[in-house]
């Protein structure tokens, strides 16, 4: 099934899309269905339920408190992240519920840890009740967070989202995108565009895409210039500004090194991570804990690949993002991009495939090519696991992410050096992330009981 370009790319706050994003926007679209349906001003408290893996990170992954301001009907793209939303909450013990309603709330009472249950249709489960002063239910709904910030109610569960309008090329398989390119003698980018032109005017498509560039970029840029500490307990220290400095004193020395371009590669990567652990504003690609890699890899491009590339860079640039928007939407149909279901194969090994597939199409390469590349990436992060120190996304994830962007050139010029014949098919190590994933005992899927989280520190 085909996933529309601006649900694979969105932007949002950090640090995880699955359980920072996906909350938020279950408990907005609570508050926003009690007072569609009238009953917001007989609320008279809130209770949340939390589940599994989001309760287990809990804190470190800024659930609770993204709950609150879905709960205050803020938006990640456009809310005051320099305003103590929570601070007020926690002080007052309340909250205007969708903005407008008060309501008594204590955040150590109101929002349970359920950290023994996991509910059956994902690992990633929250319940939301609505109570009268009496104590009487106004409203109680289930919700998941399926990945990337994407939230099902339970009886949506069976029965995924459709575009608003059918697209002129479904595909379900790389094999049927491939061949829909080769039919229709146009690229995987133009099969985006074509497809998203269906969806939104082209102008707007346009606008949103570069809004989405622009926000990638920023991320970058604020992440090389601000300094300090990372929140929670391990007190990491941000580097991508250390990085910064030591590779301009290089460059203004004159320094030779044949791999400075890794060097960069991994401030890049850094700098957005980091930004991301510190709860800033990043996009989504293909979820929040991999947010470093795309944006890294299409720097590269910027810096390094764009005046070998066959077309001008802003057309590189949609060429690379609309790419890897198809590629996405591969893993989303046929497996998972949530840590929780499959490990981080499915949010760094995504990520890793999707840079791989869209530097090789920005760089002039084949439909062959193109799957070539994005399935080398995914086949070495094979087994990837998610297990977050202490619950943060920090150690090991920034440093995964530059691994996952440096090793997603590699991917594409390795790809770029064969004619597009491969082994081993895309569909074929899509398949087999989904089956390791599944396989992975659940303290390896972002529940921090196993693998690092257990065994580096102690928290």
């Amino acid at each position: 099934m085909y996933t529309s370009f601006f649900d694979v790319f969105s932007i949002g706050i950090g640090p995880s899309s699955s359980h920072t994003m996906g909350p938020m926007r279950a408990a907005a679209r609570f508050a926003a269905d009690l007072q569609r349906e009238g009953k917001l001003a007989s609320v008279h408290g809130v209770k949340v339920d939390l589940y599994g893996s989001l309760a287990l990170t809990g804190e470190g992954h800024g659930t609770p408190s993204a709950v609150v301001y879905g709960l205050l009907g803020l938006e990640a793209e456009t809310m005051n992240l320099n305003h103590d939303f929570l601070g007020e909450v926690k002080e007052q013990k309340k909250l205007a519920l969708g903005g407008s309603h008060t309501i008594d709330f204590d955040l150590q009472e109101d929002i349970i840890l359920q950290k023994d249950t996991f509910l059956p249709q994902h690992a990633n489960g929250m319940r939301f009740r609505a109570l009268n002063a009496q104590g009487a239910h106004l409203a109680d709904e289930v919700y998941f967070s399926v990945g990337g910030g994407a939230v099902r109610r339970a009886d949506e569960m069976d029965t995924p989202p459709q575009n608003p309008r059918p697209v002129p090329f479904e595909f379900n398989s790389c094999n049927e995108l491939v061949s829909l390119c080769y039919k229709h003698k146009m690229s995987i980018a133009e099969l985006v565009r074509r497809n998203e032109t269906t969806l939104y005017p082209a102008p707007l498509l346009k606008a949103r895409l570069h809004r989405i560039i622009s926000a990638m970029q920023q991320a970058v840029e604020r992440g090389i210039s601000t300094w300090g500490t990372l929140p929670g307990e391990l007190r990491l220290a941000r580097r991508a500004p250390q990085i910064y400095m030591s590779l301009e004193d290089q460059f203004h020395r004159n320094a030779t090194d044949a791999l400075t371009i890794i060097d960069w590669i991994n401030l890049w990567a850094f700098a957005v991570s980091e930004e991301n652990a510190a709860g800033g504003r990043v996009v989504t690609a293909p979820t929040m804990g991999s947010a470093g890699v795309l944006p890294a890899v299409l720097r590269y491009f910027e810096r390094y690949g764009s005046k070998k590339a066959p077309t001008d860079f802003e057309n590189g640039m949609e060429t690379f993002l609309l790419t890897a928007s198809a590629i996405c939407s591969l893993y989303r149909a046929n497996a998972s991009i949530s840590g929780a279901e499959v490990g981080c194969q499915g949010e760094v090994g995504v990520a890793c495939s999707m840079a791989a597939a869209g530097l090789t199409a920005a760089m002039g390469g084949t439909v062959a090519q193109v799957e070539n590349a994005a399935e080398i990436a995914m086949e070495h992060n094979l087994g990837l696991t998610c297990d977050p120190i202490c619950g943060l996304v920090q150690v090991p994830c920034i440093e995964r992410n530059a691994i996952g962007a440096v090793k997603a050139v590699n991917a594409a010029r390795l790809a770029m050096r064969g004619n597009g014949s491969h082994f081993v098919s895309l569909d074929s190590v899509i398949a087999t992330m989904d089956e390791t994933g599944r396989a992975l005992q659940s303290g390896y899927r972002e529940t921090a009981l196993a693998g690092l989280a257990r065994n580096a520190f102690t928290c």
